[in-house]
């Protein structure tokens, strides 16, 4: 098993909009990142735990604990002109684009970038990284560890 964080802008899809959503479950689509797309392509299994991460909001940070609960397969907004995640060269038979879903295990309470900044333990963690712009991050099993302990 791995452990993942995954980022997510809460206008939209937050934390409370998966709590909604049929079998508290997303793709997790609009990837447009090849690292990232590696990452749930290449290395996400079912089972792998996730962070739910509020990122571009007024108080980023970790707000809930995931799942992965489906392998990757083509991120279907790729095909589709009137969204705006379409990509002109990603067809069916060869789509450039994936995503997993990812089912809801629990909110939690905001765990925020500041706090997680404070904690020595966390320094080496990716998020924490000068310059990190990556919606999705694995995550050292001793730093689950630590900040589950946390929650």
């Amino acid at each position: 098993m791995r452990y993942w964080l995954m980022k997510s802008e809460p206008s939209d899809v937050s934390v409370d909009d998966l709590a909604t959503m049929p079998n508290q479950t997303v793709a997790w689509y609009g990837i447009r990142n090849y690292q990232a797309r590696n990452f749930m392509r290449d290395q996400m299994r079912v089972g792998d735990q996730v962070f739910f991460y509020h990122s571009s909001c007024a108080e980023p940070g970790i707000v809930g604990l995931a799942t992965v609960s489906k392998l990757a397969y083509p991120d279907q907004t790729q095909f589709d002109s009137s969204n705006k995640y379409f990509d002109p060269k990603a067809t069916p038979e060869n789509p450039r684009w994936f995503n997993v879903d990812v089912k809801l295990v629990k909110k939690t309470r905001l765990l925020g970038i500041k706090e997680l900044r404070s904690y020595p333990e966390l320094e080496h963690m990716r998020i924490l990284q000068t310059g990190n712009r990556l919606s999705i991050t694995p995550v050292d099993p001793k730093e689950w560890e630590f900040i589950t302990g946390l929650l």
